[in-house]
């Protein structure tokens, strides 16, 4: 599976299902630079209470299973996906 658009669902499967459609690499970097730009305002802001807001991070989908381990997709498996249809 070379040369596959990084936003097309046959990536989206094998990173682990439905959620990661059109998750390409610019959205995963425009995802990062939201949090870091939060993170930068919240470490160089003057607060009056002394205490930072807690700034919510981009929503991204979820990359690990319920163990906390990485999730791992077979062609078996992305072929039973789109058989489902």
């Amino acid at each position: 599976m070379q040369r596959l658009p990084d936003d097309s669902l046959t990536t989206a499967l094998r990173m682990g299902g439905r959620d990661h459609f059109q998750w390409g690499l610019d959205r995963h970097l425009l995802a990062s630079f939201y949090d870091a730009q939060n993170l930068n305002t919240k470490a160089t802001g003057q607060w009056k209470k002394g205490k930072a807001p807690d700034f919510p991070a981009w929503p991204r989908p979820d990359t690990t299973s319920e163990r906390g381990e990485k999730k791992r997709v077979s062609v078996k498996d992305i072929y039973a996906k789109f058989a489902r249809r």
